[in-house]
């Protein structure tokens, strides 16, 4: 397994575009060489349609590249080529027609998951729970695409996809300089917000849709991203948006459980992880008494993981023995881990641990990011996972998939090199000058009370491991918000994991969950 830096261990925590580190692209990035191109906007359109669950709809896609630059005395100076690809309705009226802002997460990733296997016209197809087979991959006609709903935008991440750093100083020399100076300032999670921001409104813009109702839709990271670019299109830009749809959220990355070495003292992620553990125990079949189904025992789950197993662990040493061996044996019949296993984790089981432990029996590890998923273990007697047999069962079909659309589809990139990840070794995780970990609950809450009509749309999988579905619910029962902005949120959980589309009948009901919201919060018809 590739290990990530620890200056970017954020990215390690959750890698959310939906692939794990192990499966980090290796090519080197090229985006400290000079490249006029990348200087001015590119631009291929092509024309196609798509069969929306019966409906066709004609579109114009448009391929292309828009040039941010600097703020201040440096508005005239580019500093990012970031690449897109958009869909637009044909015959659709501009002022009325809802668009869509889509973006994986990472943070550094390029968009081809949420492109290639959710909302984009044509989707790969892979296996359910396993492995997908090596090429050729089935392109097909996406029936779940949100073209029947809103125009769609999907962006790469700065340095990832086609999106290029610029440094474009005559002088070798200080070109490198150059972009020491960019990769500070746009890789952290105050300068990818203020690009992706900058972005949207250049698009608004470039294509007037400055009155068209406005959504964004991040993914895992893309979901930080999406708190932070809300607050700043709002109190920033005085855009108000109209919906914010988070698929797979983590906010707060206090609550996350993928950290190989758990802050000692910090019990809540493995009270919001335990559901999660619950879910996948389920599927497997490794509960001792296996329920009739997934919701009851959930429920039942998230009852004990904030009340008895909460109370437990907060004991810390003063625990007595026979109340630890209750606990054990409660969370034996809701993980199927042994007993003896538990009580020498002292009740706390990180997801690396559950992965590695759960099938150990057969040398077998669990997914991270979808755990239905199973691959042969690297190293049966490893404490943790070593890998995700999720990542490693379909990105090769996403990667090739989407490297063949793009240029024969939409005529784009025929020389060029689509990186699945920014080329990032030090992630700037201070959010407006605050250290400690990462914490955007505030920027959504801010946008939220600035802007009291918008709408929150929550999407999570039960198996999930990566940002676990009750911890997302836990970050929004605890948002800095009056209790009558409580009900602009809406929450969906699917029988899938992180990248809930992977699974067909979960992206369907992605789909229709996510064209209803917005068609009730467009504000069109209102």
């Amino acid at each position: 397994m590739r290990k990530l830096p620890l200056a970017i261990a954020l990215a390690a925590l959750l890698l959310g575009n939906a692939v794990a580190a192990d499966k980090k692209d290796k090519t080197p990035s090229d985006d400290t060489k000079p490249d006029a191109a990348l200087l001015h906007p590119q631009a291929s359109t092509s024309e196609g349609s798509v069969s929306v669950e019966g409906k066709r709809i004609a579109y114009k896609a448009v391929a292309g590249t828009i040039v941010l630059h600097g703020k201040g005395d440096k508005e005239n100076e580019p500093t990012v080529s970031m690449f897109y690809v958009a869909y637009f309705k044909k015959g659709a009226d501009a002022a009325k027609r809802p668009v869509t802002f889509i973006y994986n997460g990472g943070p550094g990733s390029a968009t081809v998951w949420l492109h290639m296997g959710a909302f984009g016209p044509r989707r790969v197809v892979t296996k359910d729970d396993s492995h997908t087979p090596a090429a050729p991959y089935q392109l097909v006609n996406n029936d779940y695409s949100l073209l029947d709903a809103s125009d769609l935008v999907f962006i790469d991440a700065p340095g990832a996809g086609f999106s290029r750093l610029i440094a474009n100083d005559a002088d070798a020399s200080k070109r490198d300089e150059q972009m020491k100076d960019r990769r500070k300032e746009i890789y952290g999670v105050d300068g990818d917000g203020r690009a992706f921001a900058q972005f949207i409104t250049q698009f608004l813009s470039r294509y007037s849709r400055w009155n068209s109702p406005k959504y964004l839709f991040g993914e895992s990271y893309g979901t930080t991203r999406s708190a932070v670019v809300a607050n700043d299109l709002e109190n920033e830009n005085s855009v108000d948006l109209n919906g914010v749809i988070l698929l797979s959220q983590i906010l707060n990355f206090d609550t996350s459980i993928d950290g190989p070495d758990q802050n000692p003292g910090v019990d809540l992620p493995y009270e919001l992880a335990l559901p999660t553990y619950a879910a996948t125990a389920y599927y497997h079949h490794k509960l001792p008494q296996q329920p009739a189904d997934l919701e009851s025992l959930l429920q039942e789950v998230e009852q004990f993981a904030l009340g008895d197993y909460a109370q437990a662990l907060m004991a810390g040493s003063r625990l007595d023995d026979t109340r630890k061996q209750a606990i054990a044996e409660k969370l034996h019949q809701y993980t199927g881990l042994p007993v003896a296993y538990l009580l020498k984790a002292n009740l706390r089981v990180t997801g690396g641990m559950f992965e590695q432990q759960l099938l150990g029996d057969t040398d077998t590890t669990t997914g991270r990011l979808d755990t239905r998923f199973a691959g042969p273990s690297l190293d049966p007697l490893s404490k943790e996972s070593q890998y995700d047999p999720q990542s490693s069962a379909i990105s090769s079909a996403y990667i090739a998939a989407f490297n063949n659309y793009v240029r024969n589809d939409l005529k784009y990139g025929q020389d060029q090199n689509y990186l699945e990840y920014a080329d990032i070794k030090e992630w700037d995780s201070k959010h407006n000058n605050h250290d400690g970990a990462v914490n955007v609950m505030p920027d959504l809450a801010m946008a939220m009370k600035t802007n009291p009509d918008l709408k929150i749309l929550l999407n999570g999988g039960y198996y999930d491991l990566a940002t676990p579905f009750y911890a997302a619910d836990y970050e929004m029962h605890h948002m800095p918000i009056q209790p009558a902005l409580m009900n602009n949120i809406s929450y969906a959980w699917y029988p899938s994991g992180h990248m809930v589309y992977a699974h067909e009948e979960s992206l369907k009901l992605l789909h229709d969950n996510v064209a209803r919201f917005i068609d009730q919060t467009d504000n069109v018809k209102r």
